[in-house]
């Protein structure tokens, strides 16, 4: 709970430092690339295991997704490397991104 009231009074304090004054024109700022082209890849054929096997802590972030009676989970620590799965779900074509 500390952690969401520090992200919020972060957030406010940002929003209150932004003012009309400070309208800079930034359309002619050069677009700076770190990582090359596809350098994240996206994990396009999902293994998954049991929650009991999957050896996360009971309170693990996950994105969970359920379409037509199937569910699936993903886990953000493995989505903090990859940002993207392709999965099928209930039938259904689905791109979960982080």
């Amino acid at each position: 709970m500390k952690n969401y009231m520090l992200i919020l009074i972060l957030l406010l304090a940002t929003t209150a430092c932004a003012s009309a004054e400070d309208s800079e024109d930034y359309s002619n700022d050069e677009i700076r690339t770190l990582l090359p082209f596809d350098a994240i890849p996206a994990i396009t054929d999902p293994q998954f295991v049991s929650a009991g096997a999957a050896k996360l802590d009971a309170d693990a972030p996950v994105i969970g997704v359920t379409f037509n009676g199937e569910s699936h989970a993903y886990s953000l620590y493995l989505l903090n490397g990859h940002e993207i799965v392709n999965d099928v779900v209930g039938g259904m074509n689905i791109a979960t991104t982080w």
